[in-house]
């Protein structure tokens, strides 16, 4: 449209108090930094997590005791909240039918367990807040026990501050012996169970007073293995897969279980990866006790790859046997998958 000078007319009247004025756009951010301090709240631990609702428990141990379903306040937003984080929810804290309070704080955290989908995942996914011990469940057959995995179960419970134990199920199947020599020399508890005869005092010993997270391959006997314990718990359980040798996910939800004597065991779904894209290549070492000590003697920034690694030589001289060589491989595999994507 084009204005010619005859138009001005038309504007001597203009008022600009006549425009019409859009309203600004209601933005996410709070109108004040000021946030409640929700001094009315209790502390309550997660149980098990489902679908943006979270299952607490609150005055955990007392006469009170009581299931609480929350939700978490729209400040938590980016906050990740999962199985065994203590939490201050505030609103109905009843836990009767139909009621819903929100978590407002997370309690800072002892131990994060983390996974990746891979090690070039740099996305961490927390996986368990709280634990001080990782139950570690290999079969000795059907299926076959993967030593890469449990290694990197063992670095992931390291690098977190997590005593790992590693329980070898179905020894009645097959003897775990050449299996179980990679991890001699370690400072970890072993336990071997039959199908039919679980070592559940020997268990108990090593977990009652502790909050333990069970990981595990499908298919192993985890869910099994935690039924035994905590006959309550009531997992589901699955068979292997007789053409892929593969166990079926069957615990599809982390969830815990108030372990009999005191404690917590905290049952994962099965995984078949476990990455360690958190992890930096430094850390791996930590996992190999008996090679951590013989690398305080390597030069600054050794890869434990050249000759002049103390490790290496120590391996060259026969000073660990088989499994000490088994072990040092596993490290270089690691710390090089780590190399390669950091």
């Amino acid at each position: 449209m084009n204005w010619h000078p005859e138009d001005a007319d038309r504007f001597d009247d203009y008022d600009e108090t006549a425009a019409k004025v859009r309203p600004p756009k209601r933005g996410s951010k709070p109108r004040t930094k000021n946030r409640p301090a929700h001094d009315d709240s209790i502390e309550a631990r997660v149980i098990t997590v489902d679908r943006g609702r979270y299952l607490t428990l609150a005055d955990e141990g007392t006469a009170e005791e009581r299931e609480i379903i929350t939700k978490r306040a729209r400040e938590l937003s980016r906050t990740p909240i999962v199985t065994g984080d203590l939490v201050d929810i505030v609103g109905d804290t009843t836990g009767g039918d139909g009621t819903l309070a929100r978590i407002v704080r997370v309690v800072p955290r002892t131990t994060v367990l983390r996974r990746s989908a891979d090690d070039s995942d740099t996305v961490e996914r927390m996986i368990v807040a709280n634990a001080d011990r990782m139950l570690i469940v290999v079969a000795a057959a059907n299926p076959e026990p993967r030593q890469r995995l449990v290694d990197r179960y063992m670095v992931a419970a390291f690098d977190a501050g997590i005593l790992p134990i590693l329980c070898v199920t179905k020894t009645d199947l097959a003897d775990p012996t050449e299996f179980l020599a990679h991890f001699h020399g370690l400072n970890v508890p072993v336990v071997t169970s039959r199908s039919d005869d679980p070592p559940l005092a020997e268990l108990a010993e090593l977990l009652v007073g502790h909050t333990t997270v069970a990981v595990g391959h499908s298919g192993v006997g985890k869910s099994t293995l935690v039924n035994a314990l905590i006959p309550s718990a009531q997992r589901a359980v699955g068979v292997v897969n007789d053409v892929t040798g593969r166990g079926r996910h069957t615990s599809s939800s982390t969830a815990s279980f108030r372990f009999p004597g005191g404690g917590w065991l905290i049952d994962t779904p099965g995984v078949r990866s476990f990455g360690l894209g958190h992890v930096r290549p430094e850390s791996v070492l930590a996992a190999f006790t008996d090679l951590a000590a013989i690398a305080e003697d390597c030069p600054r920034g050794c890869n434990h790859r050249d000759d002049d690694c103390a490790v290496v030589e120590a391996i060259a001289a026969d000073a660990l046997g088989p499994e000490g060589a088994a072990r040092l491989d596993s490290v270089q595999r690691l710390i090089l998958s780590l190399d390669s994507v950091a």
